[in-house]
């Protein structure tokens, strides 16, 4: 088993522990709602089952059978062959800015890149950061770190979703020292 792999059967069992409830159940709790799209039955498992955005997520994939990882694994796509998927188009002109940063990261380390349907997941034993084009012009950055506090530019987002801070790079030339030094603070953190 590789360690996504692992990471997503750890996560899946942790579901498991906080709905009270074993995973096939859950799974049949989706089913039964009626619901059809992803973002509802999302919803539907964070109210219903009591669960925070990245473990409903989970869930609803995994009942979907439906992630992007899954996606790129079983049609043998390179990490090259799903940027070139995401940076596609109008968003092809942002693909320097994740260069650059992605450069920047594996200066601290051994990490994972995990491909998702719109974004990149970086993991270490946990997800510390994902990077993804969130329109036309700009890629966001999702950081996951505690007790920083938010700036202009260090967005803190709502608690229970993928990420505490979200930051919106335009060009290469804005992932510079104190972003990377965010990056590096949660890169540290899923240590």
């Amino acid at each position: 088993m590789n360690a996504l792999d692992q990471a997503t059967a750890t996560q899946l069992a942790n579901i498991e522990k906080k709905a009270a409830k074993p995973l096939a159940e859950l799974v049949a709790q989706l089913r039964a709602s009626g619901l059809t799209r992803h973002s509802e039955l999302r919803s539907f498992a964070m109210q219903e089952c009591g669960l925070g955005y990245g473990d409903a997520n989970a869930l609803v994939h995994h009942a979907l059978q439906s992630d992007g990882t899954a996606a790129a694994r079983e049609a043998n796509l390179s990490e090259e062959e799903v940027l070139d998927g995401i940076y596609t188009g109008a968003r092809a002109a942002l693909r320097p800015i994740h260069t650059r940063l992605l450069g920047e990261i594996r200066e601290f380390g051994e990490f994972e890149t995990v491909p998702r349907k719109g974004y990149v997941s970086l993991r270490r034993k946990k997800q510390f950061a994902m990077l993804g084009p969130a329109t036309n012009s700009r890629v966001e950055v999702g950081l996951n770190m505690k007790g920083v506090p938010g700036t202009e530019r260090l967005l803190e987002q709502p608690a229970g979703g993928m990420c505490q801070y979200k930051v919106r790079v335009t060009s290469p030339e804005e992932v510079d020292a104190e972003l990377i030094g965010w990056v590096r603070q949660a890169f540290d953190a899923a240590a």
